[in-house]
C-alpha cells in the first residue's frame, strides 16, 4: 500500500480492513508507520507490539515501537529496541546510527536531570552578556528596551530576509516576556472589542511565512484586532525562532493584542526531539534555548471568551465537575506532567463515542460529547476551542457542534495538504464561530524537521 500521497487516514481505515480478512505482522507494522505519521504514537506502539505477538522476527515492528516511544520521550525502551534491532540485524548500517543516536538521547536525559536536581529557581539570563557588534544591521531596542509596534514591525522584514535579531534583543524580550506572562491567571478571561472581532488560530508550528500570511489576510494584531495564538507555535517547522519572536514582540508592544495559550510542544522535551531546540541553538545559543525554556513554563493553560466559550489546546479532564476555578489553581510553572488536570488540558482529544478512553497519542485521554456537555453545563459555558490535530479544512466542527477544532499550520510539514484556518467571533452574532480556511504560501528552501533529532526526520 503506497502512502507516498501522504492519505494517511485512508491508509490506517484500509490496513484495519485487511487486518480484519487475515492478520499478519506486516499490516499491522504498516499501519504503526501510518499511525506515526499521524502523530499518533499509542496506537503505533499498540500496532508493533501486536505486530511482534505474530512474528517475534519482524525487524520493522521493533523499529516502529522504537520510534513511537522515542517520540513520547521514553527513550530508555526506545534504546531496548533500537538495540534488539542491532543484534537482529547487524549488518544494518541504519539501525546501528539509530542505536547509537538514542544511546545519546539516554545519556543527555541523565545529565540534564542531574543538573537540574541541584537547581531551585528558573534559569535566568542577563541581556548584558550580549554586546552588539558596529556591523549589526539589525533592528535595535532603545536603552529603555521599550518593545514598541516600529521595533515589531522592523523585526518582521529583518527575519522575513532570513535574518536573526542580535542575541541581546532577543534575551530582553524573553525577560520581559516572563514577567508579562507570570502574572496572567492560568484561565485568561477575555472580552471581544465592542463592534469588532477576535480571532483565534490553532497550531502555527513554527510555519512563519503562513503565520505571516495569517497577519495579510486578517489584519495586523492591534487592541482593536486582537488574536489568541492557542498553543504549539514551536517545533516541526523550521522557522519556529521567528515564530515565537513575532508573538512575543506583539504581546509586549501591545499585550491586548496578542493572547497566548500554552500547547503540548511549548515543552523542553518535544523541544528536543522535534526541533525547537535544535534550531534555537543553532541561530542564537545554548543559554538562549534554556531561557525559551522558561518561559514557556509561565504561558498560560487556557482561557474563556466572553464568558462563554472555553480555548484550550488539547481538550477536557479526565474527570467529571471541574471548574475554571479548578484550573486557576494548577501549578503551571513547570514542565507538563505525564497525568493530571495540566497534562489534559494540553494533550487531550475528542472522539465521537461517550465516555473517555486511552489516548492514541501514548498520551493524555480521548473524551466523548458527553464529557463536554458536563464541562459546559458545570462552568456555564457554551461551546470548546480546541486545536492539537489537523483538519483537512483548518477546522472542523464536532459533538454536535458543542466543540470546534481549528489549526493553523497549512499543509502541515510540506506534505499534508491541508488548510490552514482561523475563528472569527463577534459579539453582535452571539459569538457564533465564524471560519476562514486559507492555503499554505511559500517559503524558503529550508525543509521541516531541519533541526530535529536525527531519530525523528
Amino acid at each position: 500500500m503506497h502512502l507516498g500521497n501522504m492519505r494517511y487516514a485512508e491508509a490506517i481505515e484500509l490496513y484495519t480492513q485487511a487486518i480484519v480478512l487475515h492478520e499478519t505482522a506486516v499490516y499491522y507494522a504498516n499501519r504503526a508507520m501510518a499511525h506515526l505519521k499521524c502523530e499518533s504514537y499509542g496506537a503505533a506502539i499498540l500496532d508493533a507490539e501486536m505486530a511482534l505477538e505474530l512474528d517475534s522476527n519482524y525487524v520493522k515492528a521493533y523499529y516502529r515501537r522504537a520510534t513511537g516511544n522515542f517520540a513520547l520521550g521514553k527513550y530508555k525502551l526506545a534504546l531496548r529496541d533500537y538495540k534488539t534491532a542491532c543484534k537482529m540485524a547487524p549488518k544494518d548500517k541504519q539501525a546501528r546510527i539509530k542505536f547509537k543516536e538514542c544511546e545519546k538521547a539516554v545519556k543527555a536525559e541523565r545529565f540534564y536531570a542531574a543538573i537540574e536536581s541541584d537547581q531551585t529557581a528558573p534559569f535566568s539570563l542577563s541581556a548584558d552578556k550580549y554586546a552588539v557588534e558596529s556591523s549589526y544591521d539589525g533592528p535595535r531596542l532603545g536603552e529603555d528596551g521599550v518593545v514598541t509596534m516600529e521595533f515589531v514591525r522592523e523585526m518582521i522584514e529583518h527575519l522575513r530576509a532570513q535574518k536573526m535579531i542580535h542575541k541581546k534583543y532577543v534575551t530582553e524580550i524573553l525577560n520581559q516576556v516572563v514577567d508579562l506572562l507570570s502574572a496572567l491567571p492560568n484561565c485568561l478571561d477575555l472580552r471581544v472589542p465592542p463592534g469588532h472581532r477576535f480571532t483565534v488560530c490553532g497550531d502555527v508550528h513554527g510555519q512563519f511565512y503562513d503565520l505571516l500570511n495569517i497577519f495579510q489576510l486578517n489584519g495586523e494584531p492591534s487592541a482593536e484586532n486582537p488574536f489568541l495564538f492557542n498553543g504549539d507555535f514551536v517545533d516541526r517547522g523550521s522557522f519556529s525562532v521567528e515564530v515565537i519572536l513575532t508573538l512575543f514582540a506583539y504581546k509586549l508592544a501591545c499585550p491586548a493584542a496578542i493572547h497566548l495559550t500554552r500547547g503540548n510542544h511549548e515543552s523542553k522535551n518535544m523541544n528536543k526531539i522535534y526541533g525547537f531546540d535544535g534550531e534555537v541553538v543553532h541561530k542564537l545559543d545554548n543559554d538562549i534555548s534554556r531561557l525559551f525554556t522558561s518561559v514557556f513554563c509561565t504561558i498560560p493553560l487556557c482561557a474563556v471568551l466572553e464568558d462563554k466559550v472555553f480555548i484550550v489546546h488539547g481538550g477536557l479532564a479526565s474527570d467529571d465537575g471541574v471548574t475554571i476555578a479548578d484550573i486557576q489553581k494548577v501549578n503551571r510553572n513547570r514542565e507538563p506532567p505525564e497525568s493530571g488536570l495540566m497534562c489534559d488540558l494540553m494533550w487531550a482529544d475528542p472522539q465521537a463515542t461517550p465516555g473517555r478512553a486511552p489516548s492514541k497519542r501514548g498520551i493524555g485521554l480521548s473524551f466523548g460529547p458527553d464529557v463536554t456537555d458536563n464541562f459546559l453545563q458545570t462552568n456555564n459555558l457554551s461551546l470548546v476551542v480546541r486545536s492539537h490535530e489537523v483538519r483537512d479544512e483548518g477546522f472542523e466542527v464536532e459533538q454536535g457542534g458543542k466543540l470546534v477544532t481549528v489549526f493553523s499550520a497549512p499543509n502541515y510539514c510540506d506534505q499534508m495538504g491541508n488548510k490552514g484556518a482561523f475563528i472569527h467571533f463577534r459579539l453582535e452574532d452571539d459569538l457564533k464561530p465564524a471560519f476562514t480556511s486559507f492555503t499554505a504560501v511559500p517559503h524558503p528552501p529550508v525543509r521541516p524537521m531541519q533541526y530535529a533529532n536525527m531519530l525523528m526526520q
